[in-house]
């Protein structure tokens, strides 16, 4: 009897573990394999790959590997987000076109200043949107961008001096990242981050926004008959890589933030937008996109991962 019963279970054992191996494989290579495409977009210094460093470090292959179909914004490095909104769109029409009708809508990921972008997309053709993702976003502005007009308003000498440095910099990445048309504009970005800029961009866009000072946004809007569902992350970190050359810099940018939690260009509360998943990820501005090359703290949830996870639960919201 014992060998009969160790039979069936090894008989039982063999025709289960093809299927569930099958199975295990199928969810992997789907895990990120969502309805409609993923586009990231990037913040200033809006490069895509320059010296075959991409701006999204590993991200993009992490999530394709997974089975999502990812595409990577060609955005101006220095520009505000209205003029960047529309260099997307415009992407989002081509990709759209040659997809042949099996591409509707998309979900816009956007860091930085990207986030920005995505909202007005989300505002301006909301028949392209599905979702949007903001992490690190600026959303009430940064009081590094009030410092630097300050400093150098823009009629001024040191005002000119900088457009001039800054705006060739920027061009220059603009060169390196093969984009040739779109020329910068250092004081259009600043002007949308100070307090009076950001204050006019989220009068003129508002959806999504937290009703109160940091409380969270809703979690889906409805714009012009089009459902859009909004998520948003951020960081409250500085030193949190140990080698990487950027922390040293936001460790002193956070000063301008007067003890409130900061990534070093982002407050906490203004990264909040629409479901806020979480918003103190022990991750600098840069950590967030898994810059520079991945030296970020061993700590924290690997910024991949994060991404990765998300990816899912777009796919697992039918987006």
């Amino acid at each position: 009897m014992r060998k009969t019963l160790t039979a069936l279970s090894v008989a039982a054992t063999l025709s289960i573990a093809p299927v569930s191996q099958a199975g295990f494989f199928s969810d992997y290579f789907s895990y990120t394999k969502t309805k409609h495409p993923i586009v990231l977009v990037p913040g200033i210094f809006a490069f895509d790959t320059i010296a075959s460093v991409d701006y999204w470090y590993q991200i993009p292959s992490t999530l394709e590997r997974q089975g999502a179909d990812v595409h990577v914004a060609k955005i101006n490095a220095f520009e505000n987000s209205a003029m960047r909104g529309e260099s997307l769109i415009a992407q989002l029409e081509e990709i759209k076109a040659a997809s042949g009708g099996k591409i509707s809508k998309f979900n816009l990921m956007g860091h930085s200043q990207g986030g920005m972008t995505a909202r007005y997309v989300m505002n301006t053709r909301p028949d392209l949107v599905a979702s949007v993702t903001t992490m690190s976003t600026p959303h009430t502005g940064s009081p590094l961008a009030d410092i630097v007009t300050d400093v150098a308003p823009p009629a001024s000498v040191q005002g000119v001096l900088f457009e001039t440095f800054a705006n060739a910099v920027g061009n220059l990445v603009n060169l390196l990242s093969d984009n040739k048309k779109d020329k910068s504009d250092i004081y259009a970005m600043l002007g949308e981050f100070n307090a009076a800029g950001a204050a006019q961009f989220n009068a003129t866009y508002p959806a999504g926004l937290p009703a109160t000072a940091c409380g969270v946004g809703p979690s889906s809007v409805t714009v012009n008959g089009n459902s859009i569902k909004l998520y948003s992350w951020g960081g409250a970190g500085h030193l949190t890589g140990g080698v990487d050359i950027s922390d040293p810099l936001f460790a002193i940018t956070g000063l301008a933030f007067n003890g409130a939690a900061n990534d070093g260009v982002t407050g906490v509360c203004a990264n909040h937008f629409g479901k806020v998943l979480r918003d103190d990820y022990f991750m600098n501005h840069i950590d967030i996109n898994n810059h520079v090359l991945g030296l970020v703290s061993l700590f924290e949830t690997n910024p991949k991962t994060v991404f990765k996870n998300h990816a899912n639960r777009l796919k697992k919201e039918g987006l």
